[in-house]
């Protein structure tokens, strides 16, 4: 029989009506019904071949052909609950895997990280650049951090709002400080960095203004290294991002709910 066509979920009653010698209690056990029980073990013995039980005046009787196959059968159960644990295993790792844009990382996400690693000390991290295109199992990701519209097709949930604030200082106002992404105008640029945490250290030098997302100017606004002249709606926020599989996992919420404070 191909490995394919094994019926598993019949077996697995054969196993319990084996057990109990009894549809009924087997059914209580497998949390379904007596007839379903009995169908099961009917089309197993179809499938097989063979009558795996006799009823006598004494109860339920297992066959010599259903005895059989009982003791690798429940050790091919037992190997399939230690396949599970070895999957599952890497849930109980403390150790998580996280991509964001490097920016996010420097400005907000790396104080935050050190604070939650204070919490357990045997929390680790891996942080990574996020790239276009981030490929969860290939880079073997347990979460994502973008600038987005939404959080796509994985699940998610936003960090803060939308809001876009424009920062400099006293006597750097006047100039704009482009990046990649920026919404403000592309004239009169005085300089052009690779990113908007980059915008806002040249902001704090004095190159001029950056408009940038508020969430990142935050701790560089209440310090008062820039000050915040405009605030206004925009069309992205950072959203914390991860396929099903990654977002269940216990150390990913707990990850989650002390960055959102949930």
């Amino acid at each position: 029989m191909k490995r394919t066509h094994l019926p598993l979920n019949a077996l697995r009653v054969l196993d319990a009506a084996a057990r109990h010698l009894s549809f009924t209690r087997a059914a209580d056990e497998l949390a379904v019904t007596p007839a379903a029980v009995g169908q099961q073990i009917r089309a197993l013995e179809e499938t097989l071949g063979v009558v795996l039980f006799r009823r006598t005046a004494k109860g339920l009787e297992l066959t010599p052909e259903g005895g059989a196959g009982l003791e690798a059968l429940r050790r091919g159960f037992l190997e399939f609950e230690e396949a599970v644990r070895a999957m599952q295993s890497g849930q109980t790792s403390k150790t998580l895997t996280i991509a964001a844009p490097r920016d996010f990382t420097a400005k907000w996400l790396a104080a935050r990280l050190a604070a939650y690693g204070q919490t357990d000390p045997e929390l680790r991290f891996k942080l990574v650049a996020a790239d276009e295109g981030l490929d969860f199992t290939e880079a073997n990701l347990d979460l994502a951090i973008c600038l987005a519209a939404d959080k796509g097709e994985h699940e998610g949930v936003a960090i803060g709002d939308t809001d876009y604030v424009t920062v400099a200082t006293a006597e750097g106002a006047g100039h704009r400080i482009g990046w990649p992404g920026a919404p403000a105008s592309e004239q009169d640029l005085l300089l052009t960095v690779a990113d908007a945490g980059l915008a806002i250290d040249a902001a704090a030098a004095g190159f001029g203004q950056a408009t940038v997302p508020g969430l990142l100017a935050e701790a560089d606004i209440a310090t008062g290294r820039v000050i915040e002249q405009a605030r206004a709606p925009g069309s992205k926020s950072y959203w914390l991002i991860a396929p099903v599989p990654q977002w269940r996992q216990k150390k990913v919420k707990a990850l989650v709910a002390a960055l959102t404070g949930a």
